[in-house]
């Protein structure tokens, strides 16, 4: 069992987060609690919550020079991470001591270092903004928070007003479908808790003093109306008409050795995917003449064929890896991709043979594998890549959104219904959580759909919820404010 729902159950089981009714502090009744501070009485919980939030600012690439935890609850998280580590550790008071320094920070202040924030649950985010407050009243720059669950009411549009990035290690939406996976409740808690997620969001755009808030929120633009934006590369613009058209945001990752099988797939799943994603040297019994069936079956179902070669080589090498060998990716894969490990050579010699073909490439710029290397300045390097060579880079694999120029595609792998992971470090999300949240376009499934009993009916399934997530992303009000710079 993944770490993360290995916590997930663990949590519930000791009573750290409860299902009936509650009167919060607000006075509204909810039918979640979650009371994380019962975790110090049960050393390893605490120790696993700790090593997980450290994990998710390392998957994150953030730089911080000490860290705080908002009173009192993630203080000892705090602790553990620091001392685990070796970090160094501000304390926050809630209030200053009437004798001795009455500081209301303790530790070795710095001014002008950046201290991450350390807090075990986000609902309005009000306790993360007033620890905030109070470190930048002492000169340190606070950029970013880590929170264990996003209870999803509005916490984070609030903190990225204010110019704090949210960085969650699982939603309130992931916890339920673990624990609804695991029974621990039933279907109608589910929707309990997402029908008072839904009616009691925390956090409003308003105005104040007769101006506008700092940041706004940007009506999102449909697959239809990004495939018409000027500076679309034509694979993007074929492959966002398609996704319209089919209704679908769906690749399949046809991860199969043997050819007949990879062909009856791609022709009974075809209808309810926009991309069929293959690892053609895998195929134990390949021959040239599979690829013609393979492109006729894309053409039928209006599909785009990509290899998925993750070339990583100098440019003259994976310039004639692309183009010959027995496989000549060039000339009937619409799409590949690159590590960015080489430099921008591997996207010159990609280019040279793709360019005259109308191909397209993806940069890997993050992966979902856990421990992944893919972070940070990484990350960024991948980003900056994908702007210089845009004329052949259309996109990235990744797990989230990196940029908010309509014209790049985001596609998300590690993409099962109910989140979690497998026991070789694969990280899943839902769709859901990938298409809504995180703002990605397309959701890449593999073993959700090559395991079930039914793959047509599970590919179905898939396509649904990729879909209404993106519906739903398309229904949140806002204003046409589509920047050319990249998200934070």
């Amino acid at each position: 069992m993944a770490h993360l729902e290995e916590l997930v159950i663990h949590l519930y089981e000791i009573q750290a987060v409860k299902f009936g009714q509650f009167q919060l502090k607000s006075g509204i009744c909810s039918p979640v609690y979650f009371d994380l501070r019962v975790i110090v009485s049960y050393p390893a919980v605490m120790n696993q919550v700790a090593s997980l939030l450290f994990q998710c600012a390392k998957d994150s690439g953030l730089k911080y020079d000490t860290v705080c935890g908002v009173p009192y609850t993630a203080l000892p998280l705090a602790s553990i991470i620091c001392s685990s580590n070796q970090l160094p550790m501000l304390i926050q008071r809630k209030e200053a001591k009437d004798y001795g320094t009455k500081r209301l920070v303790e530790g070795n202040i710095n001014p002008g270092e950046t201290c991450l924030i350390i807090e075990d649950v986000v609902t309005s985010g009000s306790s993360v903004m007033e620890t905030v407050a109070v470190l930048k009243k002492e000169g340190l720059k606070v950029t970013d928070a880590i929170v264990l669950v996003d209870r999803e009411q509005g916490g984070e549009a609030r903190l990225a007003e204010e110019g704090i990035r949210l960085h969650s290690v699982c939603s309130l939406s992931n916890l339920l479908d673990v624990l609804c996976k695991n029974r621990k409740i039933d279907t109608e808690v589910v929707q309990n808790v997402n029908k008072f997620i839904q009616e009691n969001s925390t956090y409003k755009f308003t105005k104040q003093n007769g101006t506008a808030p700092a940041k706004k929120m940007c009506r999102e633009l449909s697959y239809d109306a990004r495939a018409e934006q000027p500076g679309v590369h034509p694979i993007a613009a074929q492959l966002l008409k398609a996704m319209e058209k089919k209704n679908t945001n769906l690749c399949l990752s046809a991860d199969v050795t043997d050819c007949k099988e990879l062909l009856q797939l791609a022709d009974t799943i075809g209808p309810h995917i926009c991309v069929l994603k293959t690892h053609v040297d895998i195929l134990q019994d390949f021959q040239p003449e599979v690829i013609k069936e393979l492109q006729a079956v894309a053409e039928k179902h209006e599909f785009l064929l990509f290899e998925d070669r993750k070339f990583a080589d100098i440019g003259n090498t994976v310039k004639h890896q692309y183009e010959g060998g027995i496989y000549k990716i060039s000339s009937w894969s619409h799409i590949t991709n690159a590590h960015v490990v080489p430099g921008p050579g591997v996207v010159k010699g990609l280019k040279e043979v793709g360019m005259s073909l109308n191909r397209g490439c993806l940069l890997i710029a993050q992966m979902s594998s856990q421990g992944s290397l893919a972070t940070g300045d990484y990350t960024k390097a991948a980003v900056k890549m994908a702007e210089e060579h845009s004329d052949f880079v259309f996109g990235f694999i990744s797990g989230s959104k990196l940029t908010s120029k309509p014209e790049f595609l985001h596609m998300t792998p590690g993409v099962q219904l109910q989140s979690g992971g497998d026991g070789l470090g694969q990280q899943y999300l839902s769709p859901e959580e990938v298409i809504g949240k995180k703002g990605s376009d397309i959701i890449i499934v593999g073993r959700g759909i090559l395991a079930a009993s039914d793959r047509v009916e599970a590919a179905q399934t898939y396509r649904k919820a990729g879909w209404e997530a993106y519906l739903k992303r398309l229904s949140v009000p806002g204003d046409s404010c589509h920047s050319q710079q990249n998200e934070s």
